[in-house]
Parts: C-alpha cells; sequence; structure tokens
C-alpha cells in the first residue's frame, strides 16, 4: 500500500522546495509530485485542458475540482515509489472532501500524514514575490492566491486534526531545519 503524504502551506511558505528535498533524503522509496508543477505541466502541453487551466492559473485563482484530482490520483497510481509526497493539496474544503472520498475507496493509497508549512503572511509575501517565477508572482495575483488560502485553511486544519494526520511544521527556520523535520516525520510513518 502506498503512503501519501499531503503538504500543505501559504503560498511562499516553501513547501514545493521542503517537500522536494525532503523526497531526495530517500529518492528509492519516496517521491515528491508538486500540484502546481502537475498542472503547469498540463499547461505547457498546449493541450485544451492545459489553456483552461491557465487561465485559472494566471489569476491566482483555483483549477476546477475534477481536473486537479483527476491529475493527483493518476500521478499516485503511476508511481512506482512505496510514499508519495504531494504538496499544494488541498487547497479548498471542496478538495479535501473530494479527495476523502476517493481514499475511502482506494485499497492501494493510505493518507499517512498531512504536513502543514506555518508561516506568517509577511515572510509568505516576501518568499513569494522574491522567486520571481512567472507571471503569477505579483502583488495582486499574491493578494489572490493568499485570500484562497485562508478562507478554507480553518476547516482543513480541523477535518485532518480530528482524524490525528495534522502535522504542523514552523517554516519560520532555515530550510535545513524544516527539511530535517519534514523528513524524520515522514521516515517514522514508512
Amino acid at each position: 500500500m502506498k503512503k501519501l503524504f499531503l503538504i500543505i502551506g501559504a503560498p511562499g511558505s516553501g513547501k514545493t522546495t521542503d517537500a522536494d528535498l525532503a523526497a531526495k533524503h530517500s529518492p528509492e522509496k519516496i517521491v515528491h509530485y508538486s500540484t502546481g508543477d502537475l498542472l503547469r505541466a498540463e499547461v505547457a502541453s498546449g493541450s485544451d485542458r492545459g489553456r483552461a487551466i491557465d487561465g485559472f492559473i494566471s489569476k491566482g485563482n483555483l483549477v476546477p475540482l475534477e481536473i486537479v484530482v483527476n491529475a493527483i490520483v493518476g500521478a499516485i497510481k503511476e508511481s512506482d515509489k512505496d510514499a508519495v509526497i504531494v504538496d499544494g493539496y488541498p487547497r479548498s474544503v471542496d478538495q479535501m472532501q473530494s479527495l476523502d472520498a476517493i481514499l475511502k475507496n482506494e485499497k492501494s493509497v493510505k493518507l499517512s500524514a498531512v504536513i502543514e508549512i506555518d508561516v506568517s503572511e509577511k515572510t509568505a509575501k516576501d518568499r513569494a514575490l522574491g522567486r520571481s517565477r512567472g507571471a503569477d508572482d505579483n502583488e495582486a495575483v499574491f493578494a489572490t492566491r493568499m485570500n484562497v488560502f485562508l478562507e478554507p485553511i480553518e476547516e482543513i486544519r480541523k477535518f485532518y486534526s480530528v482524524k490525528n494526520l495534522l502535522k504542523k511544521i514552523n517554516g519560520e527556520r532555515t530550510i535545513e531545519e524544516i527539511v530535517s523535520e519534514m523528513n524524520e516525520f515522514i521516515q517514522s510513518k514508512l
């Protein structure tokens, strides 16, 4: 059975970098997928779905649920690793509930933990605007993305806390400290 780890956090929290580095500690056992990277790859493919996705991402809005869930579940099932880290998911209550419903009927995948990289809004903004990854890294889009993150986060935290699956990691420290804590936690679940 594959073990799934979801990494959540504000835009600019460092969740993608942290997850990628944690996975590289055990590449024979762990694979990392960024929800954003999965969606950007679809955009880069030039497909109709990719153009539709781009219309949402470029404005900082959420991509429709069925597109995201299909991308994530497909990536998990296609992986040949024992553990899969997916960052940037869930970003809404609907996404959370949809994945939960799918996993209840999925015998080959178990959600092991949801790890939140916890940072202040100021840190998130400084990091997001400083990375200059693309057209979606500007103040207006950051504000939209931050609001999209903040609106459902308390309900998401509560949902996974009740299931004893939520682990918060202080994202205000050095990347080495964050990744070390994340890696130790993930290894403890494998």
